[in-house]
């Protein structure tokens, strides 16, 4: 009896716990308390949060290699559709299907705004280089400023796969910070009466123009830029699909259902590749540094091509609009709101803030695409 209770100890999770483990495990924790109390982007944070707990038990073998004497853990399956790139070109699909491009339409000088906001992938890709990165790693983490978490996972599963974890966890922590980390930022750059610009209403945008937009893009970037094409194709059939309005269930479909699914099955996979050994390292903590920088610089570019675009419109534009070039849609957007009514009650950006917004979407997945033709 003795040596059988011997036994059932040795091969209990509790007697294989390492430090690592644990630590691994109060993270994970922590994140579900950001994602369930803080409502920190809940959709992605609760299934990457337990993907991490669930990796991080000692002999649960969640992510076993199949072998001839294992058939394999339930993760290790579901993530073939993360490091083959398929889950983030589908929530790109689902994304596009719930975009209204018309602000952008109504605007198209903020497609300035949404290319400017990508300053930050740059600059924290040449500061990653100078920190010692590859350039393929480099690159995955200036993705970050994009502040487009399939966008990351996407580039990063084919020039660093090895970093996935920290940085999908950068991006998304940075996304869901987005009232936090933007405010600052704007205050520093723009003066009082800037803020307190009204900006004129934006006319109405035709659905013909809404049907031929997607088609068009589709064309030129991908004759662009071939290798965004994965991304922006799957962007724009969605946003196709919206617009012409002839399947309006399909649309509900992938505005919903189809959405939540990938988004669980992305989060809890991205998680699960939470190696402890790989988030106890100095690498981890370059991500975490120039994620925020990337992400800083992006909303700052944005602000400053608003405060050109506000003196060469004579005071039309509020350059306030420019945070919003990142892509955390609407998140963003939100934030350029709320800014606007502080300093102007009859201050209605929101808007106007969604042109640069959606136009931060297709920069970043043409910045991905540039990087990836580049590096991979």
């Amino acid at each position: 009896m003795g040596e059988i209770i011997q036994q059932i100890i040795e091969t209990s999770g509790l007697a294989n716990l390492t430090f690592n483990n644990v630590f691994m495990i109060l993270l994970a924790c922590l994140f579900l308390y950001l994602g369930i109390k803080k409502q920190y982007e809940p959709y992605l944070m609760i299934p990457i949060a337990f993907g991490i707990l669930l990796v991080n038990l000692p002999l649960a073998g969640m992510m076993a290699n199949q072998t001839s004497e294992n058939p394999g853990g339930l993760l290790y399956y579901l993530y073939q559709g993360t490091t083959l790139g398929i889950y983030p070109p589908l929530i790109f699909l689902c994304l596009g299907a719930s975009t209204d491009f018309g602000p952008l339409l109504a605007n198209p000088k903020t497609i300035l705004l949404g290319g400017a906001a990508q300053l930050g992938i740059f600059v924290a890709f040449f500061l990653a280089i100078v920190l010692g990165m590859t350039p393929q790693e480099a690159a995955s983490i200036g993705i970050i400023g994009g502040a487009d978490g399939p966008t990351a996972i996407f580039l990063t599963t084919r020039l660093a796969p090895e970093l996935l974890p920290p940085i999908a966890l950068a991006a998304y922590s940075y996304m869901a910070l987005v009232p936090i980390i933007q405010p600052p930022i704007i205050r520093l750059l723009t003066t009082k009466e800037e803020r307190q610009v009204e900006m004129a209403q934006i006319r109405k945008v035709s659905q013909k123009e809404k049907i031929v937009f997607p088609i068009i893009v589709t064309i030129f970037v991908s004759l662009l830029v071939p290798s965004a094409t994965t991304l922006i194709s799957m962007l724009m059939l969605g946003n196709l699909i919206r617009e012409s309005k002839l399947v309006p269930k399909l649309a509900e479909t992938l505005q919903n259902s189809m959405m939540y699914m990938i988004t669980i099955l992305l989060g809890l996979t991205v998680g699960a590749k939470a190696d402890g050994d790989l988030f106890l390292s100095a690498t981890t903590l370059k991500i975490i540094f120039l994620g925020l920088v990337a992400f800083s610089v992006g909303t700052a570019g944005g602000v400053l091509l608003g405060k050109v675009m506000h003196r060469l419109s004579g005071g039309k534009i509020n350059p306030m609009i420019g945070a919003a070039g990142v892509s955390a849609v609407p998140m963003a957007a939100r934030v350029v709101q709320i800014e606007g009514q502080k300093e102007n009650p009859n201050n209605y950006l929101l808007m106007h803030a969604m042109g640069p917004n959606v136009a931060g979407v297709i920069g970043s997945a043409i910045a991905a695409g540039i990087l990836l033709a580049f590096f991979s």
